[in-house]
This record gives C-alpha cells, structure tokens and sequence, in this order.
C-alpha cells in the first residue's frame, strides 16, 4: 500500500510541475517556473524515495530544496510587486 501511495504522490507532484510549466510558457512569469522545478524535486524526492527506501535520508534533501525554492518563487514574486508600485 505505501509503495502505491508513494506512486500517487510522485504523479500528482510531475503532474503539477508539468501544469506550472505549461503556465510558466504562456506567461514567461519566473514565479512559474520556479513553483515547476520545485515540484519537480519533490516528485523526484518521492519516486527515489519509494524505489531506494535505504536513501531516504539523502532524498530528503531534495524535498528540502523544493521547499526552499517554494520560498525564494514566492518572496521574489513580492519583492517584484514591490518595485513596479
């Protein structure tokens, strides 16, 4: 059972990457792209994390930087805002 769920969250995080960077194309906002590469680490932090259970520690990593970048997309977008006022 967890290695399906582990599969359902490693899709929905490439499935959601794919949609960021299909928004990131039409819009050319880095914001999106940003958002598309860090669920792309965490898709890529999920499937290594079910087919090499023994790496879930280095694998963490991953998921750390995807957040991290969450945090800088989103602290840029507002300091962007910011300066065109």
């Amino acid at each position: 059972m967890s290695q399906f769920l582990h599969g359902a969250i490693t899709f929905a995080s490439a499935t959601i990457a794919v949609f960021f960077l299909r928004c990131w194309r039409s819009t050319r906002d880095r914001f999106f792209v940003m958002f598309s590469a860090a669920f792309g680490l965490l898709a890529l932090h999920w499937l290594l994390s079910s087919a090499l259970p023994h790496v879930t520690t280095q694998a963490h990593v991953l998921r750390f930087l995807g957040f991290v970048l969450i945090a800088v997309a989103v602290l840029d977008k507002n300091r962007s805002g910011r300066s065109r006022q």
